[in-house]
């Protein structure tokens, strides 16, 4: 597996590609459903719950996707430190593919964190479609 990141000071996106807001209170049930329905779309062979304490860490923050006042997909950030936050999970229930969550919600986010002073949005997987966005960094091993 190769991993990867973002170097958000070389991107430039704004955070009106896409209807979000930080879901403070999150409804577990209404994630979790949102989540299966990612997995089941996805045809996962195999998928690691999200845990209800995942939802509730403080350092962890939610951000919904909405489709005309509806929510349809969030992603789970973890942050590290003020500099370095991780793109933990995001899942969406592809209702309506004309969105592009999957691409529209990271590039929000990079400019969710740039904004917020972040320097770096870590993926975890170097996925093809990851690729496309600006500061797309992959990591190699340790020297």
């Amino acid at each position: 597996m190769i991993y990867a990141r973002i170097q958000l000071s070389a991107t430039n996106y704004n955070t009106d590609l896409t209807d979000w807001a930080y879901i403070k209170n999150p409804d577990i049930t209404e994630l979790n459903e949102i989540y299966r329905a990612y997995c089941r779309h996805k045809s996962f062979p195999s998928v690691m719950p999200i845990f209800d304490s995942e939802y509730r860490d403080p350092r962890n923050d939610i951000i919904g996707y909405y489709d005309h006042n509806n929510l349809v997909a969030f992603s789970l950030i973890r942050r590290f430190d003020q500099h370095n936050a991780e793109a933990l999970q995001f899942a969406w229930t592809y209702s309506n593919p004309r969105l592009r969550l999957g691409i529209n919600s990271l590039k929000t986010e990079c400019a969710i964190y740039r904004q917020r002073g972040f320097e770096y949005l870590y993926l975890d997987q170097a996925d093809d479609y990851k690729r496309e966005i600006d500061g797309f960094e992959t990591l190699g091993p340790l020297e």
